[in-house]
């Protein structure tokens, strides 16, 4: 019988999240703090940024069996496969360790035609990881990145105690899906992951499925969080959900930075384009998901004549944002532009095809992070070490 010691789970023990609410159960983490949830009710971007991307609980301990009580709560599409039950990935002295997940939990369904939703209560369970090593070691448990996760309880066969202070710099990243993590396998598998491991940094990941916006919430809690390094990945949101033109997308870039730029005026911050995504290259949106043949594709609506008008595409965006930096950068040293493209581009969708024409795969998740440390972290990147 194993003799269980269990933890609060407390902000302490988590990185990667910006705040703690009490549920009926325990403890939610959130991306994004209460002030900011209150000035958009909008059922997107509540679901992404609670779904912990990024979000881990960190500690050390010679523990040889961890425990951990979650209630997940999984996003299904009505005319879609059902979703797998979302990976907990331990990671021993910052290598993949073990995984593991919690097959129970609420099922919140969304009927993509009608706009209606409805969710199907489920019950707490437990992912476990047992076989550890019995020395002391720095822990990590990343969160299903594509999950609701309420934490519940942690349990270890030996006390646990803070995690040492590796002096790391602390990246901060904002974006779409795409930076959410999407189609990736794993929690450390969504390409933010990827690179913060290879870059040795500390990874606050604020990509929100569907909700890279410019939002001005978004730009002050980027303004108000502690960090070395911020990246901002934008446009294809935009483009996909038709929210703006020409003319007002421009502005609100340059609101969004100098927003940013308030409460953090010397940061390095590379503001990246979209990544290459044909659909729509040349075609505005909106966009729209085709689950038609029991498989989910993404659509382009618009229509391409109507860039005369003003409306946004991938490539109109790009030129904007180049623009937008070259002129802040003559007068902001550490401002820094980076085209999508260098991470995933036209050879590259030749080579890993976007499964649903608009995320992601596994490999590509990978790609993307190897790509993203050398470009934005290697020597001659605007976030080397100096």
């Amino acid at each position: 019988m194993t003799d269980w010691i269990t933890s609060p789970i407390e902000p302490s023990l988590l990185r990667g999240a910006l705040e703690l609410e009490s549920t009926k159960y325990g403890v939610l983490p959130h991306r994004l703090p209460a002030w900011a949830r209150a000035q958009a009710p909008d059922d997107q971007l509540a679901m992404a940024e609670a779904q912990p991307s990024g979000v881990r609980l960190v500690f050390r301990t010679r523990a040889t069996a961890i425990e951990l009580d979650a209630l997940p709560t999984r996003i299904a599409y009505r005319g879609a496969p059902p979703p797998p039950a979302g990976s907990y990935d331990l990671v021993l002295d910052g290598q993949l360790a073990g995984q593991a997940s919690v097959a129970t939990g609420n099922v919140h369904t969304i009927d993509i035609s009608t706009r209606s939703t409805s969710t199907t209560a489920g019950e707490p369970g437990t992912a476990s990881f047992t076989g550890l090593p019995d020395d002391l070691k720095d822990i990590e448990i990343w969160l299903p990145h594509r999950e609701i996760t309420e934490l519940i309880a942690l349990r270890t066969n030996a006390p646990i105690e803070p995690a040492t202070n590796t002096g790391r710099r602390v990246w901060l990243h904002h974006g779409s899906s795409i930076s959410h993590g999407s189609n990736a396998e794993s929690p450390t598998g969504t390409w933010p992951a990827v690179t913060a491991r290879l870059a040795e940094v500390e990874l606050i990941n604020l990509g929100f499925g569907g909700s890279a916006l410019l939002d001005p919430f978004t730009a002050r809690a980027l303004r108000d969080t502690p960090a070395d390094l911020i990246s901002l990945k934008l446009g294809i949101n935009v483009v996909g959900g038709d929210l703006m033109r020409l003319r007002a997308f421009g502005p609100a870039v340059h609101g969004f930075l100098h927003t940013i730029r308030e409460g953090r005026p010397t940061t390095p911050l590379l503001v990246v384009s979209p990544i290459f995504c044909p659909i729509h290259e040349d075609t505005p949106g909106p966009g729209a998901a085709d689950f038609s043949d029991g498989k989910v594709r993404f659509l382009a609506l618009g229509d391409p004549a109507e860039r005369a008008s003003g409306k946004l595409t991938l490539n109109v965006i790009r030129d904007e944002l180049s623009r937008i930096v070259t002129q802040r950068a003559a007068n902001d040293p550490n401002l820094y532009h980076l085209d999508g493209r260098a991470m995933y581009g036209e050879a590259d969708f030749a080579d890993l095809p976007l499964p649903d024409q608009l995320h992601p795969d596994a490999a590509t998740h990978r790609r993307m992070g190897e790509r993203f440390a050398e470009l934005a972290f290697g020597t001659d990147g605007p976030f080397a070490q100096l």
